[in-house]
């Protein structure tokens, strides 16, 4: 059977395919994040009427700052939160609905609508369950002896923002791992019970090392997802407090720019941030992805 190669001709095509990425690239990402260095070397006024270089002073200055690194070990916990418990849960929710046969595709779609819910309405929603005074579970809490109040207690400020963070990105974990889970061949797993080998052996056996890639990829999108795009959450929750306990990264880089004016130091902390992303998710490739069979 002889088989056609189809080739693009040369010349502009394929650098005109090219261009509309390129382009977005450059003006949403490239140049923001040069205009950002560029300010994280200055100082200037909330007005933006003079400005004076100092060089590495910004950075030198956030490392020396205890609410920043006080902010660096909240990140560390939320984001290492948010990313086990979405992941957790969304795992189990996906071994339950492939487990399902006729109504598989109906609970698929009632578990993916929460991811189109957008930040900020999800911190509301959570912010409403878990009010003091109005919310159904401090209600449920009390009865059980716990007095719940996330305006008071850090504690319960974390765990707040971490349920709200998580509910939003279970859906996303969801569908990869149940995608997951229905490549994996059943043979592999009826020859398993055959041989005596219980469910969590099959599941820790066999299944979860199947589900390695698919789980690495999902532990480097949480990470960034914590980091990044949990902005809304915190700001419709806690804004932060009490008294620094929500404070991550990427809200203090809001609160100390447009809210404290401090423009320098807001750049500078946003270049930190983006480089500690880019560490993580260097760091992940290089160590962990080896131990990822696919």
């Amino acid at each position: 059977m002889q088989t056609k190669r189809m080739t693009l001709p040369g010349g502009w095509l394929p650098y005109a395919l090219l261009a509309p990425q390129v382009i977005v690239t450059l003006i949403f990402f490239i140049w923001p994040a040069g205009q950002a260095f560029y300010q994280a070397l200055l100082r200037e006024d909330p007005f933006g009427l003079s400005r004076t270089f100092v060089g590495l002073d910004n950075f030198a200055r956030l490392f020396n700052d205890p609410l920043y690194l006080n902010s660096m070990s909240v990140t560390a916990v939320f984001a290492i939160g948010t990313t086990l418990l979405s992941m957790s849960m969304a795992l189990l929710m996906a071994m339950a609905v492939n487990r399902l046969i006729r109504s598989r595709h109906a609970y698929t779609t009632l578990l993916v609508w929460p991811y189109a819910v957008a930040p900020a309405i999800a911190g509301v929603l959570w912010w409403f369950i878990f009010h003091p005074s109005i919310g159904i579970l401090p209600y449920m809490l009390d009865m059980l002896g716990y007095r719940w109040n996330h305006r008071t207690s850090g504690t319960d400020a974390m765990l707040l923002v971490i349920f709200a963070a998580a509910w939003k990105q279970i859906a996303y974990n969801f569908l990869f791992f149940l995608a997951g889970l229905q490549s994996i061949p059943q043979s592999l797993i009826e020859a398993a019970a055959i041989d005596g080998a219980s469910p969590f052996k099959r599941f820790w056996s066999i299944v979860f090392p199947l589900l390695a890639p698919t789980t690495f990829f999902l532990m480097v999108v949480n990470v960034v997802y914590a980091m990044f795009d949990t902005f809304g959450v915190i700001h419709a929750t806690t804004q932060g407090g009490p008294a620094q306990a929500t404070n991550i990264l990427v809200y203090k880089v809001y609160a100390d720019g447009f809210v404290g004016m401090n423009l320098g130091s807001s750049a500078a902390q946003s270049v930190v941030l983006m480089a500690i992303v880019v560490a993580l998710t260097v760091v992940q490739f290089r160590f962990i992805e080896r131990r990822v069979n696919y």
